[in-house]
């Protein structure tokens, strides 16, 4: 008798535990993130976008020669590994054709519809706005394309990546944690002719794991101290190994840092701001 109601309380610990394994499955379907969090295991979340340079010092190991992380993706579109994402929604999958056209350099204001040539899109005061940014970190800017150009962009080229994340507090586990959701490639303003940042493609951040990991000899952050101890991308997006500044942080308006403080070193200010935030309300968690 006792054997049999210690295998009924067992069977029901099983059962327990499998359909709260279901439930964490059924919340966490169709996340971008490479290690999706359960909503009900949120207690603080915050959406952040950040710009992160290839050409910055700290970057360089993820630009290395013919292992640019830019290279890697594009080739993954290109053989159908990988899907792209039209906006970091990432609700509108692209054409490897619609890829191709993003990553082709546009002619003065081909491409642009009414609204947005009304918007001032296109013109050069837009792109030397917009690279504000760039020159308050100290990083040179790229000659505007002049001239008929017809090829795609070299992966060189497409140095400026587009970061979403999650800033989440898990009350599981007790911590903060950065959940990269996606990543989008840009074309940088000072490139585009048609003035502007543009958006080649976006991609979930659990796509691109899987991609740097099916990829081991290819997708590299490169350590120039040590060539023993090169990493995976994909392990150094889990530690952080790369400079970033925040851009815009969720809010009603939807408006970027640029917007609400100005660019350039403003922004800059901002965003560091920004970042020293977020730092400040993980350690007033712990205070009484």
């Amino acid at each position: 008798m006792k054997l049999i109601k210690v295998i009924g309380v067992a069977a029901g610990v099983m059962l327990s535990v499998g359909a709260m394994a279901q439930q964490v499955a059924n919340t966490t379907a169709g996340s971008p993130s490479a290690r999706p969090i359960p909503e009900h295991d949120i207690m603080f979340k915050k959406t952040v976008w950040r710009k992160i340079d290839l050409r910055e010092k700290q970057n360089t190991p993820m630009f290395s020669q013919n292992r640019e992380i830019t290279k890697i993706i594009i080739d993954a579109v290109k053989s159908g590994e990988l899907t792209a994402y039209k906006s970091d929604s990432v609700n509108t999958p692209l054409t490897r054709e619609e890829f191709i056209a993003n990553m082709t350099p546009k002619q003065g204001d081909a491409g642009l519809s009414e609204e947005e040539i009304a918007a001032g899109f296109g013109k050069q005061e837009q792109a030397e706005e917009e690279d504000a940014w760039g020159a308050a970190l100290g990083a040179e800017a790229a000659p505007a394309q002049t001239g008929p150009v017809s090829s795609e962009y070299f992966p060189k080229q497409l140095y400026l990546l587009e970061l979403k994340e999650n800033v989440v507090f898990d009350k599981k586990r007790s911590r903060l944690y950065h959940d990269i959701q996606t990543i989008s490639i840009k074309v940088p303003s000072t490139l585009n002719p048609l003035g502007f940042e543009q958006t080649v493609g976006t991609f979930k951040m659990s796509d691109l794991v899987r991609v740097f990991r099916n990829n081991p000899e290819m997708a590299i952050w490169y350590n120039a101290q040590n060539d023993a101890q090169h990493k995976n991308l994909a392990d150094a997006f889990d530690l952080w190994l790369f400079s970033s500044y925040i851009t815009k942080i969720s809010n009603p308006g939807d408006r970027g840092l640029a917007d609400i403080y100005g660019g350039g070193k403003k922004g800059l200010l901002a965003a560091q701001d920004a970042a020293e935030a977020l730092i400040e309300y993980e350690y007033s968690l712990w205070s009484y």
